[in-house]
């Protein structure tokens, strides 16, 4: 069966558990671990969802907030539902069934 996973970014919330409210709180902490970033990058990784962290970034913010990457990624996996097939029942053939009339052009040239 097809599995759809998802996962959380809490990074916000970890920042928040530990008074920081800006993300220009975290810039000074990754540099100290070999991180530099713009504050514009810095920005979108406490605001939004990312799609690709090295783990050097994963590293860096675990030890910033000790804790492990469980708590800063959260997965979540379910089963698929299955999607419904269009039955034959409910399908009607028009070739067989309603065909339109021809239309009948007449020039009026009166």
């Amino acid at each position: 069966m097809k599995r759809e996973i998802d996962y959380r970014w809490r990074l916000a919330e970890l920042m928040a558990a530990r008074g920081m409210h800006n993300s220009t709180d975290l810039s000074p902490l990754l540099k100290e671990r070999g991180i530099e970033l713009s504050a514009s990058q810095v920005y979108r990784l406490v605001t939004q969802r990312p799609e690709r962290v090295s783990l050097m970034m994963v590293a860096a913010l675990c030890d910033i907030f000790s804790c492990g990457p469980e708590d800063l990624v959260t997965v979540t996996a379910t089963d698929a539902k299955a999607r419904k097939v269009a039955s034959d029942a409910n399908v009607v053939d028009l070739n067989k069934t309603i065909r339109p009339k021809r239309a009948r052009v007449i020039r009026d040239d009166g």
